[in-house]
């Protein structure tokens, strides 16, 4: 439990118990149950002066007061004054009515259970002499900064912000009942503790029995107005208590008042009363009878549905717990309309699921409710729930066809963005663009603006082109604004996918600040989705400015689903731009809040994957490309598909499992081809067109660069026509045409550095090293400048990919430097010796080996035997004192002498020369 802010009167405590004057001090410490009373009386017991004497007492245990020494320094800590039976109490106020020299005494009480108000020391106070120092100090209940210490010192980082947040506000902040919950939560075997887990904790049990004790106290009768104040779940005024109490304006004042005497309840801001806390009024409201409880939410109902404005969803929930089903319909429909109207799009799922879950609604409501859920459900975040009510209630033959076009409509758009079912989706969607064409133009204009979205998998640049033609003419017929502008929007991100010049143009149009919700729903989505294509197209300074217009707009207006979009779309940034420090965590939190909608976790998957992959974790790289939980590439958004597999084909091609390699670069490849959107190979081509040649299938390499070369042509991608070079370029090198390869890998570098893409520049950049390399060996071109051009590209790369912490990378790429650099001159013969340091070798494997590769891995990578890089681990292991490899990683950055990290990048230690990279 934490410690009590005592700045203010413990250093006068201290003077007086160190001897430094003799003025005795009486200082009341009061605080609430469980609000860390005893544990601050035990810090001071601790904590007092050397030489000072120090007694307890706990009031109301029936044991005798201690007999106060003397003479000398005494600290006097007396618990639960509160609790003092009468005799105590006297002996108490004699003692500080006349109080010897170097007395101090700490009194701590709670103030709700005094028997006289105000007065921890009874009726009439003590007469404290003048020479009494008396001070008072409320404890007051932990901030929101302190629950977040005590939960990560409990759970470690596996609470969530959202449910340290939760626990504060369920707790009230009172320490013993955040600890308490913490106990509880500790039990648990889940990954990550959240706002859901804290909620499902209950009520601890020594809150409930304080609770309960107190209502109990009170005379039958009279604890009825407790059980409204649960009922009502928050501070109400006396009236309303009174009146929902059903007590009756007189009995009910005087029940009211024995509950504030008894701690039943406790008096708030503005003469406002309720329970201590919401667990407190969960505790009683558990306890109240079922006909009793229905009762009193009724005459609650009543209460709440005068006032205004009207608090409908506090309403409905009364309304609903006191068996009136119209009136519980009713207030659903009007909170959810006005939940919506302001963009609490959440909030209007929860109201509208739980209620068509019901038996009880009629069909007619059923039919109102479901396009309201399914309207908010489309720019909310996913939820299974909706996707059940809405796929029974669309089968409904009494369904007006309209209304069944309109669900329909949205159902798909839910299995597309939400779900991650693209096929399933699709085929909703086409069935809504028929059904509602004729009657209802605007709803299938949207329906076919969905299907105009090329990132789903399986069909055509063609198709989608005519879906955008057919949703065109339909929103011109519609003359509905808010169409055109969802079309406008859906538009945008055709254009900007494909490349197409007329993109920003059509970006600048979209009216961002139109004075309808709706337009400004759909600009979002516009602009969220125009800087996700741009991320692909290589227009990064561009994107970046998209996604914060976006992200604000998509805030501003509504839009949870379009917003965590952007979200997962700033990762990808963050990857291609090389702002790697700390990435790895922030996707796996996107990851954790979004692990029930695929498509919007997609972006942050991959990158985790990709991370993993550059820094040599290559099974978690698998994992998160590939694994049990990742999307598999048929149904994934088709950019992030074609990207995944150049990620895999990479991963094999370094494990030298070159038949996967190829297999995989040609069922992507045909993708790409089937889609037709050649600027989204530009993360697929140079593995593809690798894993190919390096199979021996150079004709399919030639031929997939040559594809990817027409497919660009009038089309605005950088980034693809840097891909471009790099393709050329791996193919060049894998048919032995160094010379041929150097330059284009250096043309592709430079392309890359200005996009910017430091990761892909430093790849590039080693290619050219590397090729330089083997150019001056195989074809004779061995000069001093040549060399010296290759060494220092390979010592950038080098650099660069230890900046960005790729350290698979920064190993393969040193490893190259030391077998190309000329050996130190003047070292002694033999091999160095290192003693208990690291040497180049060892700190390399090392490294690789903390970051999770196998020994075969890292054989593979620096081309050593297996059985090299086993004594090499071993040796780091000795060195660094550690018996497990997991740790290597940690200790290397903390323990491995400076002298061996510098010397890494030459050539200072022989081993079997590497000839090419991974």
């Amino acid at each position: 439990m934490g410690t009590a802010h005592t700045a203010f009167w413990e250093p006068r405590l201290r003077r007086t118990l160190a001897g430094e004057g003799s003025q005795p001090v009486l200082v009341l410490v009061e605080g609430t149950a469980g609000a860390g009373k005893t544990h601050l009386v035990q810090q001071l017991a601790a904590g007092s002066a050397a030489g000072a004497a120090v007694s307890r007492w706990a009031c109301g245990e029936g044991g005798a007061m201690p007999e106060p020494e003397p003479t000398g320094p005494l600290l006097l800590l007396v618990d639960d004054v509160h609790l003092a039976a009468g005799g105590e109490l006297e002996r108490l106020r004699l003692l500080l009515e006349r109080p010897r020299p170097g007395l101090a005494v700490v009194a701590t009480y709670r103030p709700e259970e005094l028997a006289t108000a105000g007065l921890p020391m009874g009726a009439p106070p003590p007469r404290y002499p003048p020479r009494l120092t008396v001070l008072r100090h409320r404890i007051e209940p932990w901030s929101t900064d302190q629950v977040q210490a005590a939960a990560t010192a409990e759970l470690g980082g596996r609470c969530t912000a959202e449910a340290v947040r939760r626990l504060h506000e369920r707790s009230g902040g009172v320490p013993q009942v955040v600890l308490d919950l913490l106990a509880v939560l500790r039990g648990s075997t889940r990954q990550r503790c959240t706002a859901a887990d804290v909620d499902a904790a209950g009520v601890p049990v020594r809150l409930a029995e304080l609770s309960l004790g107190r209502t109990a106290a009170l005379p039958p009768g009279q604890r009825v107005v407790v059980w409204a104040a649960a009922v009502l779940d928050g501070p109400a005024t006396g009236d309303d208590l009174i009146t929902v109490s059903g007590l009756g304006q007189a009995a009910g004042r005087q029940a009211l008042l024995a509950a504030l005497a008894c701690a039943a309840l406790t008096e708030s801001d503005e003469c406002r009363y309720g329970l201590p806390g919401p667990l407190a009024a969960l505790a009683v409201y558990a306890s109240v009878p079922g006909p009793v409880r229905q009762e009193l939410h009724g005459r609650a109902a009543d209460v709440l549905g005068r006032r205004n404005p009207v608090p409908w969803v506090s309403l409905a929930g009364h309304n609903r717990a006191g068996g009136r089903v119209r009136g519980w319909l009713r207030a659903v429909e009007q909170a959810a309309r006005e939940a919506a109207g302001s963009g609490r799009h959440q909030e209007a799922i929860g109201l509208l699921e739980q209620a068509l879950a019901s038996e009880s609604v009629p069909p007619q409501t059923r039919a109102r409710l479901a396009p309201a859920l399914a309207r908010s459900a489309v720019v909310g975040l996913r939820s299974d729930q909706t996707v059940e009510v809405l796929t029974q209630i669309v089968e409904n033959p009494a369904l007006p066809a309209t209304v069944r076009g309109e669900l329909r409509l949205d159902l798909g758009l839910i299995l597309c963005n939400q779900v991650g079912t693209g096929d399933q989706g699709w085929r909703e969607l086409e069935r809504a663009a028929a059904e509602l064409r004729e009657d209802r133009p605007d709803l299938a204009a949207r329906a076919m603006s969905a299907l105009a979205m090329p990132y789903w998998p399986g069909s055509s640049i063609d198709i989608h082109r005519t879906w955008l033609e057919g949703a065109a003419e339909a929103a011109a017929d519609s003359g509905d604004e808010a169409v055109r502008t969802a079309v406008a929007a859906n538009h945008v991100g055709f254009a900007m996918s494909c490349g197409d010049p007329q993109a920003w143009q059509l970006v600048d149009e979209l009216p961002t600040d139109s004075p309808d919700p709706g337009c400004r729903q759909h600009a979002a989505r516009g602009l969220c989705n125009a800087a996700d294509s741009a991320l692909w197209l290589g227009h990064h300074r561009r994107a970046e400015e998209l996604l914060t217009q976006g992200l604000e707009l998509s805030g501003r207006s509504g839009a949870p689903y379009v917003e965590h979009t952007a979200l997962g779309a700033r990762l990808l940034l963050e990857w291609l731009t090389g702002r790697w420090a700390g990435l790895a965590d922030r996707c796996e939190t996107f990851v954790s809040a979004t692990a029930d909608m695929p498509v919007i976790s997609a972006d942050a998957r991959m990158v985790r994957g990709l991370l993993a992959l550059a820094q040599g974790d290559w099974g978690s790289a698998q994992s998160w490309l590939s694994g049990t939980h990742a999307s598999s590439r048929e149904h994934m958004p088709a950019p992030l598909a074609a990207a995944t597999s150049g990620a895999l084909i990479r991963l094999a091609l370094a494990r030298q499992e070159l038949p996967g390699a190829a297999q995989e670069a040609r069922s992507a490849w045909e993708k790409v081809k089937a889609k037709g959107i050649w600027t989204w190979a530009a993360d697929l081509a140079p593995w593809a067109v690798e894993a190919m040649a390096r199979t021996g299938e150079n004709e399919a390499a030639r031929a997939a660069i040559a594809e990817f070369t027409a497919g660009l042509d009038g089309r605005v991608a950088p980034a693809a026509r840097s891909a471009v070079i790099w393709s050329r370029a791996a193919l060049a090198e894998a048919e032995g045409r160094w010379g041929d390869a150097v330059p284009l890998y250096q043309e592709s570098a430079a392309a890359y550095a200005a996009l910017p893409r430091p990761y892909a520049e430093a790849l590039t950049t080693e290619g050219a090293g590397r090729c330089a390399l083997e150019a001056c060996v195989a074809e004779g071109h061995d000069t001093d400048t040549v060399k010296a051009r290759a060494l220092a590209d390979l010592g950038t790369c080098t650099q660069r990919f230890t900046e960005l912490g790729a350290v698979w990378d920064t190993a393969r790429a040193r490893a190259l430097l030391r077998s190309h650099r000329p050996v130190r001159q003047a070292r002694p013969p033999g091999r160095p010796s290192y003693g208990d340091c690291l040497s180049p070798r060892e700190h390399e494997v090392a490294e690789l080996a903390g970051a999770g590769l196998t020994n075969r891995d890292i054989a593979t990578t620096l081309h050593l035997s297996p059985r090299t890089v086993e004594q090499h681990v071993a040796r780091a292991m000795r060195k660094l004192a550690t018996p497990s490899r997991q740790h290597l990683a940690e200790l290397i950055g903390t323990n491995a002498p400076q002298q061996a990290l510098n010397s890494a990048s030459y050539g200072t230690e022989s081993d079997q020369p590497v000839t090419s990279g991974g």
